[in-house]
C-alpha cells in the first residue's frame, strides 16, 4: 500500500484522537469542580434546580432548597458551582451593580436635542399643512383631475353613439 492510500486513515484516526482528548478534558475539569465544591456554596443542578451545598460526601450532595426542605443529589448530578455574585443575581434578584454611575437614559427625548427650550419655543418657522387639497383650492386656469358636472352627459353621449354602430345590424 502506498502512502496516498493510508493517508485518509491516517487524518481520520488524528481527528478522532482529538475529539476523545477534548471530551475526556471537559469531564476532568468538570469532575475537578464538584470536588472543589464546599458546603456554602451556591450550585446549579443538571436538571436547572439551583440550591446552597449542605454537605459534601464522598458520592453525594446535600443541598438546602429552601426553608425545611433539604434534597440529596449524586455528585454527578451538579452542572455548576456559581460564584455568590452569580448565585445572589439568579436566586435572589440582587444585582451588584458595578457600574452605578453609568448615565441614565431619560424616559423623554428632549435630552437628544441639545437644547433646554420647549419644542413649541424651537419651532418658529410656518406651520406645513400636509393635507389633501379641495378641488376649489386649486387655482381656475388648471385643468382639475376629475371630471366636472358638464362633462359627464357627454361621455353618456359618445358611450350610446358607440353602442349603436357596433351591433352591425343597422348596416344591413
Amino acid at each position: 500500500m502506498s502512502l496516498v492510500t493510508l493517508l485518509p486513515f491516517i487524518v481520520l484516526i488524528g481527528a478522532m484522537f482529538l475529539m476523545t482528548r477534548s471530551a475526556k478534558k471537559k469531564q476532568q475539569q468538570a469532575a475537578n469542580m464538584r470536588n472543589e465544591m464546599q458546603p456554602g456554596s451556591g450550585v446549579r443542578t443538571i436538571g436547572g434546580m439551583y440550591a446552597t451545598v449542605k454537605e459534601v460526601n464522598d458520592d453525594t450532595v446535600l443541598l438546602d432548597a429552601g426553608p425545611g426542605v433539604e434534597l440529596l443529589f449524586a455528585k454527578n448530578s451538579i452542572g455548576a458551582v456559581l460564584t455568590d455574585d452569580e448565585y445572589n443575581r439568579i436566586v435572589h434578584g440582587v444585582e451588584h451593580d458595578l457600574k452605578s454611575d453609568a448615565d441614565v437614559v431619560p424616559d423623554d427625548a428632549s435630552s437628544l436635542t441639545g437644547t433646554d427650550a420647549p419644542a413649541d419655543a424651537a419651532s418658529d418657522d410656518k406651520s406645513v399643512d400636509l393635507g389633501k387639497k379641495d378641488a376649489s383650492d386649486e387655482p381656475a386656469d388648471e385643468p382639475a383631475d376629475e371630471p366636472t358636472v358638464d362633462a359627464a352627459p357627454a361621455e353618456a353621449k359618445t358611450d350610446e353613439q358607440a353602442k349603436k354602430s357596433d351591433g352591425g345590424s343597422e348596416a344591413k
